[in-house]
């Protein structure tokens, strides 16, 4: 069975949301970065402005994107582990953190309702892998 037009626009409608939300809040960033940044902000800025250059594609090729959705749901369930939920117990939250957990939360929650699970068990579990050498001739 494939994938509904319904449940493929949600997705090109969630790598959407993922492209513009970052374009607004990164790029003005990554284009005014100066040589002297410090080394791990420049790092996530990049990688973040290539999740949302990513996510374009994604906006035509749906499934196909789909590892990046796991690349996202994968980090953000990470850092809500090891730092978020930490410090939020501690209750050592600066304001960016707090606005780091909410979006981070907003991943988790929304990124396993999006993702088509039936497609995801019968492309990446079910199906054969791909071969690991050359066949003997």
């Amino acid at each position: 069975m494939d994938v509904s037009l319904t449940r493929l626009y949600v997705l090109r409608g969630t790598y959407l949301i993922m492209a513009v939300g970052l374009a607004l809040t990164i790029w003005p960033l990554i284009l005014t970065t100066s040589p002297d940044i410090e080394r791990m902000k420049g790092v996530v800025r990049s990688v973040l402005t290539a999740v949302s250059l990513l996510a374009i594609v994604g906006i035509r090729y749906p499934l196909q994107m789909l590892p990046l959705m796991f690349f996202e749901l994968t980090w953000k369930t990470i850092w809500m582990l090891v730092v978020g939920l930490p410090a939020w117990s501690a209750g050592d939250m600066d304001e960016g953190m707090r606005e780091t957990f909410k979006a981070c939360l907003m991943g988790i929650v929304l990124f396993p309702i999006v993702i088509p699970w039936g497609y995801v068990y019968r492309q990446y579990i079910k199906r054969a892998s791909d071969r690991w050498k050359n066949a003997a001739v």
